[in-house]
């Protein structure tokens, strides 16, 4: 029988880590602090044992077939996956597919390997929400290419109740403040949008909660452009808009007025230390305490008009708490993971680099899974 090799047991790792043990798989899990990691398995009885990380240590355990899961630091994912391919094992990750990560895709097809990346939940649940979008839309007696489509998807970690910077850190918010610094593309009135700082293309987003209409500020990132394919959007399709981006709180932008000028203003020579500091000082400042509750809010939405008319109009909504299980975002993201790894132990998922599944089951699996975690999911049927 196969084994997993799990990498990593951080933050967003031990929901679905005892997933798969308590599911009956035989696991070795690999952490730089053993104690660790034992700590935080101390509940979960199963067919699991820890061992110190190293790629040594992972080379020497893991035999052909196995699966490897990396949740690792993202500059650990293609060596990892290398490592896999030279084993014969299968890989998987929550991450986003780099360039150097596709170009194994080649090799991985030839050994018949699985390399399962952006199976957690942003990139991850918001796909299949997008794929379970789009074919129930292809599949509608309104659907024609010619029709305008505006596709918008939208994810934040949030604190469970807003402060006066209306966010909270759960790890080093050097990330963060890197990606305000990265340019993002996406699709704005049939036409190419590019944004080279984010702070300056928020929206108010509002969102039809349970207790009424609430609103949010919303901002594209990344580039949105590869997902219309990868959606299956690229067939002909009109395109009006599609944006994929980060949610936050109202008030977010006003909040970080001051980071934002600053960021803008960086000498290139000072960047990295300066922004190390603004992230020691956001720490301290801003981080989770013990006991305090995170949430994470993801929406995806598909609008489609013919001659300005609204014609199908569909949006996945889903609000999650932390709760004793672990935060919302570890739950969401590594309990994805774990469904990817049984997927790729059940050959449900086709050989090469891969991103979640499209395929109708292992969809509806993955929306299933996310539903029982979250405190409120819904499909909204906008003309209905």
């Amino acid at each position: 029988m196969a084994n997993i090799h799990w990498l990593g047991t951080g933050l967003s790792a031990i929901p679905g880590l005892k997933m798969l043990i308590e599911n009956g798989h035989s696991v070795v899990v690999y952490n730089r602090t053993v104690e660790k990691a034992f700590e935080a398995l101390s509940e979960v009885n199963g067919d699991y044992k820890v061992v110190p990380f190293s790629l040594k240590t992972v080379e020497q355990n893991v035999n052909a077939g196995d699966v490897v899961v990396s949740m690792l630091p993202g500059n650990f994912h293609v060596p990892v996956a290398e490592l896999c391919l030279s084993l014969d094992a299968h890989f998987v990750s929550s991450s986003y597919i780099s360039d150097e990560m596709r170009d194994l895709s080649s090799t991985a097809k030839e050994k018949d390997l699985c390399f399962v990346n952006e199976v957690g939940l942003d990139p991850g649940i918001d796909h299949s929400m997008s794929h379970a979008l789009v074919e129930d839309y292809k599949n509608a007696s309104v659907f024609s290419a010619q029709n305008q489509h505006s596709f918008l998807s939208y994810c934040g970690g949030l604190s469970d109740v807003p402060n006066d910077f209306c966010y909270k850190f759960s790890w080093s918010p050097l990330g963060v403040l890197k990606a305000l610094m990265s340019t993002s593309v996406s699709i704005r009135n049939g036409e190419v949008f590019t944004v080279t700082k984010p702070w300056e293309s928020v929206e108010l987003y509002p969102l039809p909660m349970p207790w009424g209409e609430d609103e949010f500020e919303v901002y594209p990132n990344r580039d949105s452009l590869p997902f219309i394919e990868q959606y299956q959007m690229n067939d002909g399709l009109k395109i009006k808009q599609f944006v994929r981006g980060t949610l936050r709180y109202k008030g977010w932008k006003n909040a970080w007025s001051k980071i934002f000028s600053e960021v803008d203003t960086l000498d290139a020579s000072i960047a990295e230390s300066r922004l190390k500091e603004i992230s020691d000082d956001l720490w301290d400042k801003y981080s989770y305490k013990d006991g305090e509750v995170d949430r994470v809010i993801l929406t995806v939405e598909l609008k489609v008009e013919n001659d300005s008319k609204v014609v199908w109009h569909k949006q996945f909504l889903m609000d999650t708490l932390g709760n004793q299980k672990g935060s919302a975002m570890a739950q969401l993201v590594s309990c994805s993971v774990a469904l990817a790894v049984e997927a790729v132990l059940d050959n449900e998922i086709s050989s090469g680099v891969t991103a979640a599944p499209h395929q109708k089951e292992l969809v509806s699996r993955w929306l299933s899974q996310a539903e029982e975690i979250s405190d409120h999911f819904v499909l909204i049927d906008h003309l209905n």
